[in-house]
């Protein structure tokens, strides 16, 4: 039982504490900008030290994330996110949690959507009980010898966690669904609702 709970604490861990830390340095950038914003309003305009304009704050963390984005995807940043690396290379665990956190950021909105294909599994060929997941990966090469199947993650409902199958593509069929709704709808436990419109097709 005290196994168990261990195990669930660090999983729990594992899910919020790269969300505490991404809310807490955007926090801090924010608090560090809106203090810069009085002095330098004051030397540019000759406006009192603690006057504020609601929301400048905010749009200059959020134009400086978009900058640093832009700048990690050219050849600026290179040796920047190389000393990074090596930086995270000698803490493992802050490896990790990078990792985790930019791993789950790409796979909703990078190049490579990991999410964005819905799909309803039928669980074998002698029932006609299925489940709904997404569609990570559809070549399995890295795997060996494994053809005409495609990896298919399964959250679990009132929870941010999942399982992971490989099941046969005849097995699959895909949902003409918002993946954002049909992730909403596996979460919920099938509580909140979907359009019915669309049809399911199959793989």
């Amino acid at each position: 039982m005290t196994r168990k709970f261990l195990q669930f604490f660090i999983n729990g861990l594992l899910i919020l504490l790269p969300v505490f830390i991404i809310g807490y340095v955007v926090f801090r950038l924010f608090v560090f900008i809106d203090d810069l914003i009085g002095p330098m309003l004051e030397a540019l305009f000759g406006l009192d030290r603690d006057h504020r304009i609601p929301g400048l704050g905010f749009v200059l963390v959020l134009g400086i994330i978009t900058l640093m984005g832009f700048l990690a995807t050219t050849f600026i940043a290179k040796p920047i996110m190389r000393w990074f690396s090596r930086l995270l290379d000698r803490i493992p665990l802050l490896r990790t949690i990078y990792n985790a956190i930019t791993d789950l950021l790409s796979a909703f909105v990078g190049k490579k959507k990991s999410f964005s294909q819905p799909v309803m599994v039928r669980l074998s060929k002698d029932t006609d009980v299925h489940k709904i997941g997404f569609i990570t990966d559809e070549n399995l090469e890295q795997l060996g010898e494994i053809e005409g199947k495609v990896a298919v993650y399964f959250p679990h409902s009132y929870n941010f966690s999942g399982n992971l199958f490989i099941v046969p593509r005849e097995h699959v069929t895909l949902i003409k669904k918002n993946p954002a709704d049909v992730m909403k709808y596996i979460v919920s436990g099938g509580v909140s609702d979907m359009d019915r419109d669309d049809e399911g097709q199959a793989l």
